[in-house]
């Protein structure tokens, strides 16, 4: 019954989480170790923990980028948890740039659009909850 009630308990500490735009498919078409350990980094973020894999990304107030190696290549999720209760993936990709390990702008500016996205989907779910 101890662990029963402690797995409830974390089931409800859990944050939920939205994936804008095609977060959600661009993440899935990541190999298989890609996705488990991008995987496990939101589940943490889910829970209010820093995950080790994931740094804030430089110009964007509370939000974070999850990296991962495999096979060569380097890939990538953005999220935020700048708004409260909910956890928000804004992006996944696949980092072809052999350029230094900067992420590219044109992600840069895909992440500001889909933050400003988050806002507006946050912002309406949290009316609708009144």
């Amino acid at each position: 019954m101890y662990y029963y009630n402690l797995v409830i308990d974390l089931l409800r500490s859990l944050k939920p989480t939205i994936f804008v735009g095609t977060s959600r498919k661009d993440l899935q078409a990541f190999p298989a170790a890609v996705r488990g350990e991008i995987g496990q980094a939101l589940f943490e973020a889910q829970l209010g923990d820093h995950p080790h894999n994931a740094k804030p990304l430089r110009g964007l107030s509370g939000v974070l980028e999850i990296r991962d190696n495999f096979d060569g290549d380097t890939y990538r999720a953005v999220y935020t948890v700048r708004f409260e209760g909910v956890l928000y993936v804004l992006h996944a990709f696949q980092k072809k740039s052999t350029s230094g390990i900067a992420t590219p702008q044109r992600h840069i500016e895909l992440v500001r659009q889909r933050l400003r996205d988050a806002e507006t989907i946050h912002k309406a779910t949290k009316e609708d909850r009144r």
